[in-house]
């Protein structure tokens, strides 16, 4: 089976891609594998297949000092992935990797703020007229009297 192919704006096999502005390069980062847990056979007993992966935040030379600041607040000094989904080691660092790059992204990505802003003169027709709809609706389901007249 083929490896998927890699993007274009792929810095190289040395460089974890994260986003536009962050680049980490992959001596910053720690692997390791181990077996895997749960059932599986003598292929799991045996096999080191199970692999995480480990960012060292305060001592990386690629964060900027507000990267930094906020990975720390949202991780402290370690970011930690692991993968043991493939019974290859190679594919479950790559799904690692990929894991760690999103958790990264996700962490640095900031919200824009949400500006209040006052409902249109046609949303507010809009919703005095539904409002007037529902309530001739549940003025003529009203039963006038007793039924048993």
């Amino acid at each position: 089976m083929a490896e998927p192919h890699e993007p274009a704006d792929d810095p190289g096999p040395g460089v974890l891609r994260v986003s536009r502005s962050l680049s980490i390069p992959a001596g910053e980062i720690e692997w390791r594998a181990t077996t895997p847990g749960g059932p599986g056979g003598q292929h799991a007993n045996r096999t080191n297949s199970r692999v995480e992966v480990r960012f060292d935040i305060g001592r990386s030379q690629s964060l900027g000092p507000r990267q930094r600041a906020r990975l720390l607040e949202r991780f402290g000094p370690v970011v930690r992935a692991t993968s043991s989904e493939d019974r290859s080691q190679v594919r479950n660092r790559q799904l690692a990797m990929d894991r760690l790059a999103k958790r990264l992204a996700a962490a640095l990505r900031t919200d824009k703020p949400r500006r209040p802003t006052a409902p249109t003169r046609r949303a507010k027709e809009r919703r005095l007229q539904e409002k007037r709809r529902r309530s001739d609706v549940k003025r003529h389901r009203r039963v006038r009297g007793d039924p048993d007249d």
